[in-house]
């Protein structure tokens, strides 16, 4: 009866720190290297805008990619997914904001690049939000139609503070993947 009593005891004691030590915050992440614009972070539709926003700009503007980096949670992902030509597999790239930047920027600077959001589905609860942003590309702010359009799928999370780009992950129109109607009103 006494082993009985202690190995309850010891598996009570034993499963009230596991829960203890469960119940612990993570640690915090480290903050952003950047501080963002207020105006930038303080609504999802504002970040949205902002993350259009810094990625665009005629041939030969460099791009404020501290901005850029600012909208973004530590850890945060930039993905985007696609076909290559004469592939039939659709392949994904696992970026980091700082990929992103080394990957793109002097493409989007040399070129010039802008993109806009047309449609957005969004569905938000609590802190996290998520939205389907249908987006054109041109390289001229006024050229009359764009060279691609896509689908932007923007993960968010708002800390109390701010809004921050958790993930986006898109993927490029084709013409046996065309835009439904639904995702461009």
């Amino acid at each position: 009866m006494k082993k009985t009593i202690l190995v309850l005891l010891l598996v009570f004691a034993s499963f009230g720190f596991s829960q203890s030590v469960s119940s612990q915050a993570a640690p915090a992440p480290a903050p952003p290297a950047f501080q963002a614009k207020p105006e930038d972070v303080n609504s999802i539709e504002a970040i949205l805008a902002a993350t259009y926003d810094v990625i665009s700009g005629p041939a030969g503007k460099k791009r404020d990619w501290d901005r850029f980096r600012s909208l973004f949670y530590p850890g945060a992902r930039l993905i985007p997914t696609g076909r290559r030509p004469n592939e039939s597999e659709v392949k994904a790239r696992v970026l980091s904001p700082d990929d992103y930047v080394d990957r793109s920027a002097p493409f989007l600077e040399k070129e010039g690049f802008f993109e806009r959001g047309v449609s957005n589905k969004m569905v938000h609860y609590g802190n996290i939000a998520h939205v389907f942003s249908t987006y054109e590309s041109r390289r001229k702010a006024d050229d009359a139609q764009p060279f691609q359009r896509g689908i932007n799928s923007f993960q968010l999370v708002n800390d109390g503070k701010r809004w921050w780009v958790m993930t986006i992950l898109w993927q490029g129109e084709t013409p046996d993947n065309p835009i439904p109607t639904e995702y461009l009103k």
